[in-house]
């Protein structure tokens, strides 16, 4: 069987051309989180895999739960509906969370923007943040979206995650590239 990122690759890429055309990409973005978060829930998860459940209950059951996280609007649409039953015949909704994350990829590229996660020991100053993003944009061409994580076992310096690139710099890295050399 596929894995579930060519699973959920088709309808990330339908939902965005939709969403891109009637230039909805920030309201299916939040959409498609809720989704995903709901189907990271278990309970939510053990009711949408009952079996005795048709598919007409099973958008119903997803769109009552959006409407009480306040995100109603996208999936009561012609459009969201018929991306629910869609799910739904094919026995998609498990790939929610990978959809999601493709969409935000292809919203990123369409809006010439990167998420990138800087991940520091401890704190970082804000004049250090902009210098960093600054040289990231000129690097990757494109606005930067700056996450900051701090994860103490780093030691010091930092790690840098975008478009799937991992930009290693840490002190505890350079520790243990020294100690594999003084290993061998």
């Amino acid at each position: 069987m596929a894995d579930t990122g060519t699973l959920a690759r088709p309808y990330a890429k339908a939902i965005f051309e939709l969403a891109n055309a009637d230039k909805e990409l920030a309201a299916w973005s939040k959409t498609l989180s809720t989704l995903a978060e709901i189907m990271n829930d278990a309970s939510a998860k053990d009711f949408i895999s009952r079996i005795d459940l048709t598919n007409e209950e099973r958008v119903r059951f997803l769109q009552e739960i959006c409407a009480d996280m306040g995100e109603s609007e996208m999936f009561t649409s012609r459009r969201g509906e018929n991306f629910l039953r869609l799910l739904a015949e094919n026995e998609r909704f498990m790939a929610a969370k990978e959809i999601a994350l493709q969409f935000e990829e292809l919203k990123a590229w369409a809006e010439n923007t990167v998420k990138v996660q800087l991940v520091t020991a401890t704190g970082v100053n804000d004049s250090v943040v902009e210098k960093i993003k600054s040289s990231l944009e000129k690097k990757l061409g494109r606005a930067v979206e700056l996450e900051l994580k701090e994860d103490p076992e780093l030691i010091g310096g930092a790690v840098i995650h975008a478009e799937g690139r991992v930009i290693d710099g840490s002190v505890k890295s350079r520790l243990s590239e020294l100690s594999e050399t003084l290993a061998s």
